[in-house]
């Protein structure tokens, strides 16, 4: 069955994660969503509203920001979905919302805090025909849009939680691998999933050196598929060419750590090698990528080629 989520001031929350907030859509597993979703408060567009479109800026001055600076439409409960079961998130289609996109440096933040003392708002077209966007001083860059933050719902014991850091249930992962014709697999935590998206990045490079990519609106179609009882720590994905397992944590050591091991927990699972012969081939074969670093929680990913495997049963969450 397919459904529509548009973003309106009663569909969205601003900033948060909460295992307490309401669904505003419940589906059954396997059913399509097309989910709208903008990005931007007033700050960020540097004071001027007159780019958005009237329901973004019914958005910006109805809903109160909350812990963070990302507007996420949901949550949506998927039916039957309990603690210790994966949701699949396949990602259909990725659509551009805007014919713009803003990126800001924010002094102290970023990966390099110390260097910028001044705060900088850009605004920047996008041509969605030509999928690019230009660059004030004469530079084009190719577009590749993707959802910053994709996420279950937190633990309930954990309260209401900033949308800021990735954590175990996803969240602003920022991870531009996740495009159109991927699977993102997130733990449950709490009855119904409680899926939230949002954050639409038009483009990004891994590390998302200034805090900012080229935040913009965007529409998704997305498939949740219910996995009951296969428990994850962590999101994992499946792109069209590769596997992906990540780490998140304050210290990017830690988080490669996390990455590496959960690719070989993935590998040995999936091949019947021994863990040994995991960490051989994933030593000659795997990439290990910095996913961002801006985030409190800093990223990491491991990717692995699918046609390396030669598997013949479906990859398995």
């Amino acid at each position: 069955m397919k459904h529509s989520l548009r973003a309106t001031p009663a569909t969205v929350h601003w900033g948060h994660l909460h295992a307490a907030l309401e669904p505003r859509l419940t589906v059954q597993s396997g059913d399509h969503v097309e989910i709208e979703t903008f990005s931007g408060g007033r700050a960020d567009l540097g004071g001027d509203l007159s780019i958005v479109a009237p329901a973004h800026r019914h958005i910006i001055e109805s809903v109160m920001p909350m812990d963070g600076p990302h507007i996420l439409t949901g949550p949506i409960a998927v039916e039957g979905a309990q603690p210790g079961d994966c949701l699949e998130v396949r990602i259909e289609d990725i659509r551009l919302g805007a014919d713009w996109g803003y990126n800001l440096i924010r002094p102290g933040r970023g990966t390099l805090p110390n260097e910028f003392h001044q705060p900088r708002q850009n605004t920047c077209p996008i041509d969605r025909d030509r999928c690019i966007t230009h660059l004030p001083w004469g530079i084009d860059v190719p577009l590749r849009p993707f959802f910053g933050v994709l996420a279950t719902a937190p633990p309930a014991e954990w309260g209401r939680v900033s949308s800021v850091p990735p954590r175990e249930f996803g969240g602003n992962i920022d991870n531009k691998e996740l495009i159109a014709g991927s699977s993102l697999f997130l733990p449950v935590f709490t009855e119904g999933a409680l899926f939230s998206a949002g954050d639409g990045h038009a483009v990004q490079g891994d590390g998302e050196m200034d805090v900012t990519a080229l935040e913009t609106c965007m529409d998704g179609c997305f498939q949740l598929i219910l996995h009951p009882g296969r428990t994850l720590d962590a999101p994992r994905a499946l792109t069209p060419t590769h596997l992906i397992t990540m780490g998140f944590d304050a210290d990017l050591d830690e988080a490669a750590r996390q990455a590496s091991h959960r690719m070989l927990d993935w590998l040995t699972a999936l091949t019947g090698w021994s863990r040994e012969q995991a960490y051989i081939f994933s030593s000659l074969a795997c990439d290990i990528r910095i996913t961002q670093l801006v985030n409190q929680n800093k990223g990491v990913h491991a990717m692995v080629r699918r046609d390396l495997l030669n598997l013949t049963e479906p990859i398995a969450p």
